[in-house]
């Protein structure tokens, strides 16, 4: 299908300076455009409320609550993301586009059923003595978020980059406008709006993929149950990489020195949380190479060559279109790492700058600095990831998702016990660690690549 690599390219073949500036801010906004518009959201929904009439204490409720709905859906929602990614691959290469929609249903019946129980259990049993209509706004919020992800992965999966971005867009507009309109009912106002932004852009992403595959006669199928079609290593991934992003949050959210309660069992980490927060926004320049490199040179020679394999060219043809593949990987991974140095360069002077601007004390800086890093780390490691998926390499992803989570765990309590002089380096250095075995096995892969392509088939 026609997707963002296209117009990439066709910018690019202009070769010139302006061409080569609107393909990378192109590709920032389109990849980097749905959390950003997220973060921006959200935090212009506590910037006016706490500003106007709502207390700032329900501001940060919640903005602590939306956290949690975000962190936990993803996770949970990390179990089928990928894997069905994979299946409506699989049905499109085989040409049974009628088969998408119907399992699409399936799997949101699964997926928000087994939400609204979870989200039960979780706020009507452990989570004691809060208000019902705070209880069914977070149910709602939770069971919307899961279904938004996985539509966003098929969409993406789509190359449907610029109809995502622009969903989130209206939608977000849509919660901080009726935010504004809410706000005298206070918390359940705010989530109120959070809940019917995410409905529109839950009906809008649904309608997208309805336009894209034409309903038939089945409405509901459950096809990708089936054992050969379940990929259980893409499900144990997609869980294993959303947990190892947020398993050092969670432990700074609940370890006493570093946390407060928040509302209910719910806590947060102001020393933690708000270096984070902006490091998260350092990214975007990445995440623009990184779109850029794997949407353009890398993809166009990934598939000359495996065109080749299959269509019977020759061998010389076939090593030459691998190493315009390796020599595509290494010069999309040298940007990514000159680009987010120069982002840790930026962060380390404008620093201080940026936390005055913010009303923040510069006691964040330290924290601040290290996160940059350990974000910059992980869009290398994304990079990475991202071509052993194209190699269809799922055991090793499934081996680095795991050294990622036990390192990040590990770590982030070894800093924990050494003190606030450590915090943030067990991300960082875990994000480290993995990313430098993901690069020693993809050399390894790579000069193997031809004897790996046809000898173990």
């Amino acid at each position: 299908m026609a997707g963002i690599g296209f117009e990439l390219r066709h910018m690019l073949r202009k070769n010139t300076l302006l061409s080569l500036v609107q393909a990378y801010a192109y590709a920032g906004v389109i990849g980097s455009g749905p959390w950003v518009l997220s973060i921006v959201g959200i935090l212009l929904v506590g910037i006016f409320s706490a500003s106007v009439v709502v207390p700032a204490s329900l501001v940060t409720q919640f903005q602590t609550s939306v956290t949690y709905l975000v962190a936990c859906s993803l996770i949970y929602t990390g179990l089928v993301q990928l894997a069905f990614t994979r299946f409506i691959a699989d049905r499109l290469f085989e040409k049974q586009r009628r088969l998408v929609l119907p399992n699409l249903h399936g799997l949101m019946t699964i997926v928000l059923l087994g939400a609204a129980v979870l989200a039960t259990l979780a706020l009507f049993v452990a989570l004691p003595g809060l208000g019902l209509a705070y209880r069914l706004l977070m149910l709602a919020g939770f069971m919307l978020l899961c279904g938004v992800w996985v539509l966003t992965v098929l969409l993406s999966g789509m190359k449907r980059y610029k109809a995502i971005v622009g969903l989130f867009g209206l939608s977000y507009t849509l919660i901080v406008v009726c935010a504004l309109l809410l706000r005298p009912w206070g918390l359940e106002g705010l989530l109120g709006a959070f809940v019917l932004g995410h409905y529109v852009l839950l009906a809008g992403m649904w309608l997208l993929v309805v336009q894209e595959f034409h309903p038939k006669h089945q409405i509901i199928a459950f096809d990708f149950l089936q054992w050969d079609k379940l990929y259980p290593s893409l499900m144990a991934i997609g869980f294993l990489y959303n947990l190892g992003i947020w398993a050092d949050k969670f432990m700074f959210w609940f370890f006493p020195p570093t946390s407060q309660p928040i509302i209910g069992q719910l806590r947060a980490s102001l020393i933690y949380d708000l270096p984070v927060f902006l490091s998260y926004l350092s990214i975007i320049p990445g995440m623009a190479v990184f779109l850029v490199r794997i949407e353009t040179d890398f993809v166009e020679y990934y598939d000359k060559f495996y065109d080749a394999v299959r269509s019977g060219g020759s061998l010389e043809y076939i090593e030459t279109m691998r190493d315009e593949m390796v020599y595509s990987i290494q010069q999309g991974l040298g940007e990514i790492a000159k680009i987010q140095t120069l982002a840790v360069l930026v962060t380390f002077v404008a620093g201080p700058w940026l936390l005055d601007a913010l009303g923040i004390s510069r006691l964040y800086l330290p924290l601040l600095q290290v996160q940059v890093i350990g974000v910059g780390l992980q869009v290398g490691l994304m990079a990475v990831l991202n071509v052993f998926f194209y190699l269809d390499q799922r055991r090793t992803v499934l081996l680095l998702c795991s050294m990622f989570v036990l390192l990040n765990i590990l770590l982030t309590s070894v800093t924990l016990a050494f003190g606030a002089a450590l915090y943030g380096y067990g991300f960082a250095l875990a994000t480290l660690l993995t990313l430098a075995a993901g690069l020693l096995l993809l050399s390894k892969r790579l000069h193997r690549l031809e004897y790996q392509t046809f000898m173990l088939q």
